[in-house]
């Protein structure tokens, strides 16, 4: 398949990510923020701001985040396809070799009893540094949220991947890459304790510091220059610095309600010791959209996500917006440089996971639709451990319809009733009124 042929494609540069991370002074594999075709680190040092004219520092290849994502899509990956012989012969290798890479750049602060992971990039590619710091001496901030929940999750996946690898298996590949028992303790260890910025209010600080940034004028920007989606070069065509502000080019914090279920998230921050309820996940997302630019094609992506259970309408309209991305050129001129591809499917993931309520969890296939009134019903074809599956949702029923394949059973759910689903075979599900925020 095609996800595949992708995570072979990365299993195929460890060694480089390897070699990144010793030059760095880490350990593990460190993967780069944008790929060469053997593995190389190609992110742009510089780049020109159109507005002022002047070629500025770019520190987005400390968008270390990217090792997450491969880990999360091996993960999910298994998840669907069941997929035994990839995991044991690719996946956990991988997994294991970006947990080695998060435990090595978490450092112990004794005055907070807490790992922190310093100078780095979350997704918002406007905080390259704390305020004050001159461009070229810009490195990174520190406790970016969104970095350290998937380090935490990445590290307490990965022992329970190297317990999903048969004995003979795992004992070959402990050997092979020198994994010891120490290792996976500190992993252990690393996990609970990693630092995560939240207020007493339950906002989570898009990172350590964030909460004493100036707030700025929004509507004296809009009234002035129309659309900011590109505030930062704006900023410092003024002389300004986007660095001073609470403000965001796309989602950052809010990528963690993106990612995982409340189920999950309550689950993560527990583990991590913190108190964080599902019921705080909507003020987190008013708060950070009034703080955001959108200047990134992915960020109507990830704010119709978060907006799909508690404001539809609204979701619908980031979810419009960002199928509209290339084709009205939102970026102005960017669309015959070439398309988006990272908008346009995120956008078919949008109408399958997100509008259908697609999680893949403990061997069953999880179904909640909540489609935008805009949006009559779904229909979509799917592929779930080997069977096909048609899948209908309208506002009030949910069909599943699999395919008569020689295949097994799976499990299916909605709203904690589970059936069996045997290929060749039909399941409905009457659907409830109202969703709860996801």
């Amino acid at each position: 398949t095609l996800t595949r042929a992708l995570l072979r494609y990365r299993y195929r540069r460890l060694d480089k990510a390897r070699e990144a991370a010793r030059a760095a002074g880490y350990q593990g594999a460190m993967f780069p923020w944008q790929s060469g075709s053997d593995g190389r680190e190609e992110t742009q040092r510089l780049h020109l701001n159109p507005i002022s004219g002047r070629w500025l520092p770019d520190n987005t290849h400390r968008q270390h985040h990217i090792n997450s994502a491969i880990a999360y899509n091996v993960w999910q990956y298994h998840q669907v396809t069941g997929d035994h012989e990839f995991l044991y012969a690719y996946g956990a290798e991988l997994f294991i070799e970006i947990a080695r890479f998060w435990a090595s750049i978490a450092e112990l602060d004794p005055a907070l009893d807490r790992y922190v992971i310093r100078g780095v990039m979350g997704p918002d590619e406007y905080h390259t540094s704390y305020p004050g710091i001159p461009p070229e001496e810009h490195r990174g901030i520190d406790d970016n949220a969104y970095t350290n929940v998937l380090a935490s999750w990445v590290l307490t996946r990965a022992l329970e991947v190297i317990e999903m690898v048969p004995r003979n298996h795992r004992t070959h590949l402990c050997e092979r890459i020198g994994l010891a028992l120490s290792e996976t303790d500190r992993w252990d260890e690393i996990s609970r304790k990693l630092r995560v910025p939240i207020r007493d209010d339950g906002i989570i600080d898009q990172f350590a510091g964030y909460r004493d940034l100036l707030e700025l004028d929004w509507e004296r920007y809009r009234a002035k220059y129309g659309e900011v989606f590109r505030l930062d070069r704006i900023l410092e065509a003024e002389g300004d610095d986007v660095n001073r502000y609470k403000a965001s080019k796309q989602a950052d914090a809010l990528m963690l309600f993106y990612l995982f279920s409340p189920e999950e998230l309550e689950r993560i921050f527990a583990h991590l010791g913190y108190d964080f309820s599902r019921e705080l996940i909507p003020n987190n997302v008013d708060y950070y959209l009034a703080r955001t630019s959108h200047g990134s094609t992915l960020s109507g992506v990830a704010h119709s996500w978060v907006l799909a259970r508690s404001d539809r309408p609204r979701s619908w309209q980031h979810f419009l917006r960002a199928l509209d991305s290339d084709i009205d050129d939102v970026q102005g001129g960017t669309t015959r440089e070439g398309i988006h591809v990272g908008a346009m499917a995120g956008t078919i993931d949008l109408v399958q996971r997100c509008y259908l309520g697609i999680e893949t969890r403990a061997e069953v296939l999880h179904f909640d639709p909540a489609l935008p009134d805009d949006l009559g019903r779904i229909k979509v074809r799917i592929r779930y451990r080997r069977q096909v599956l048609d899948v209908e949702a309208g506002h009030d029923r949910l069909c599943i319809e699999s395919l008569p394949l020689p295949c097994e059973p799976i499990v299916l759910a909605y709203r904690g009733r589970f059936r069996e689903l045997a290929p060749g075979a039909r399941i409905e599900f009457e659907l409830a009124a109202a969703s709860p925020p996801r």
